[in-house]
């Protein structure tokens, strides 16, 4: 069994004439600073990782990168170019065969590739929508998953800042 968690980026900078490239525009002071707390949340509860795949979009490289740092051993970071927005969801299946020994995977995107990923995950035709900071796990059998897999949780980033504590 493999233990997928799927994150969405934090809080970020707004698109406009101050990052005329998308794929350059960072956290926000406020959106790292709530990503840490996310973080230590889950790390309070006892999450582990055995490797964070990360759009290669700034603010997913930097979302993963403070949640690694909350871990006592953090994960390998990877950038994972077919996380970035809009790529098909069946080339993300696909390039999960590299990692199928690992047993704890993160993924860090966006929305609302990141939700419509989570339904096709668990097998449905709708998606999960995520809040900035969300987080969600969920097992499936093998990488590249090949049946539904199951929903453990799905938290809020409020719900996991809760849990720091």
């Amino acid at each position: 069994m493999v233990e997928l968690y799927l994150i969405r980026h934090a809080v970020a900078e707004e698109r406009g004439d101050a990052w005329p490239d998308d794929a350059q525009r960072p956290l926000t002071d406020v959106g790292r600073t709530r990503m840490r707390k996310v973080a230590q949340g889950l790390a309070r509860v006892g999450i582990g990782l055995d490797v964070i795949l990360t759009s290669p979009l700034v603010r997913a490289r930097q979302t993963a990168d403070i949640v690694a740092a909350a871990f006592k051993h953090p994960p390998a970071i990877v950038a994972f170019d077919a996380l970035s927005p809009e790529t098909p969801h069946a080339d993300i299946v696909a390039g999960l065969r590299r990692y199928g020994r690992k047993k704890r995977v993160a993924l860090v995107g966006h929305e609302p590739d990141l939700g419509q990923l989570a339904g096709r995950l668990l097998g449905m035709k709708t998606p999960v929508p995520f809040k900035k900071g969300a987080v969600c796990r969920i097992d499936v059998s093998k990488l590249p998953p090949t049946a539904p897999g199951t929903l453990q949780w799905f938290a809020t980033p409020a719900m996991l800042r809760a849990m720091r504590k």
